[in-house]
């Protein structure tokens, strides 16, 4: 299904590439310190990456621009409220143009950053995928394409942890990142995954999910997850699939072992997902309006 093209650049063909068996860990091409003092990939002359981590809901904020652009454009994925102005001043100070705020679902353990980063950056845009109902000025569907410069992110829905998650991936083709990377939101953390029993959650979904659209991707693709609570910021495609101890199982094992967590209840989310639905904010819903149907 083709979008609107006034603002992506969108693509209705979308193939994922076969999958791999043997486990890969990719040699890093080198390792910059960015001014969060975390380090991140380089894995493109053109792409511009920041890795940043907001502690009190352990949420990983990630911002990519396409250096190589005169306009410098850039998007943040997974923006988190409290850490508006730290996101802000990283862009300002690398000189980039931030264009889109995009959430890979609707959380319920922080309120975005989204919201705000609107009231505050002069046409800035939000993204959310369709399936997830929230507010947003774009959505994005399977397939679609997010345009940065000459960089892209595809969109793969990866449902299962809410009804409306998806994958942003970069790109395949000339200047694009390699590896490739995938920012998977709550579908696939790092030796874990997102819980299913909340917002339409569903175990065989999620396994479906990550097996079908993740671990389809090329072993090296680079995982960077929503959140980390052990101390990891990074894990491959082909170290999941050997070594996460919920998806190295069969479907009925990986649903046993989730129906079996005894979880406590999310202490943000009677918070966080009504402002969350609403671009972040309750008073900025008219500013996060329907733009494409």
């Amino acid at each position: 299904m083709l979008l609107n093209l006034r603002v992506f650049q969108f693509s209705a063909v979308f193939s994922a590439p076969k999958p791999q068996k043997k486990a890969f860990f990719p040699k890093v091409v080198s390792v910059r310190s960015s001014p969060m003092g975390s380090a991140s990939y380089v894995t493109s002359s053109a792409l511009l990456f920041r890795q940043m981590f907001e502690k009190e809901s352990c949420t990983y904020t990630y911002l990519l621009a396409d250096a190589s652009h005169p306009d410098k454009p850039a998007l943040l994925v997974d923006p988190v409220d409290k850490a508006v102005d730290r996101d802000l001043s990283v862009v300002k100070e690398l000189g980039l143009k931030l264009i889109y705020a995009i959430n890979t679902h609707v959380h319920a353990d922080h309120v975005t950053g989204t919201g705000l980063l609107k009231s505050k950056v002069s046409g800035l845009q939000s993204i959310i995928s369709k399936a997830s109902n929230a507010k947003a000025d774009l959505f994005v569907e399977p397939g679609d394409r997010i345009s940065f410069g000459d960089l892209f992110l595809e969109v793969r829905a990866t449902p299962g942890h809410t009804q409306g998650c998806v994958t942003y991936v970069t790109g395949e083709g000339h200047n694009q990142p390699q590896p490739r990377m995938a920012f998977t939101g709550d579908a696939l953390l790092i030796r874990g995954c997102g819980r299913t029993d909340f917002q339409g959650g569903s175990s065989e979904q999620l396994f479906k999910s990550v097996h079908s659209q993740i671990f389809t991707l090329p072993i090296d693709t680079l995982v960077y997850p929503a959140h980390d609570y052990k101390g990891f910021s990074v894990s491959t495609v082909g170290e999941e699939m050997v070594h996460n101890p919920r998806l190295t199982k069969d479907q009925e094992a990986f649903i046993n072992i989730m129906a079996n967590l005894n979880l406590s209840y999310p202490k943000m989310i009677d918070i966080a997902v009504p402002a969350n639905m609403v671009c972040g904010l309750q008073d900025v819903e008219s500013k996060c309006s329907q733009s494409i149907s």
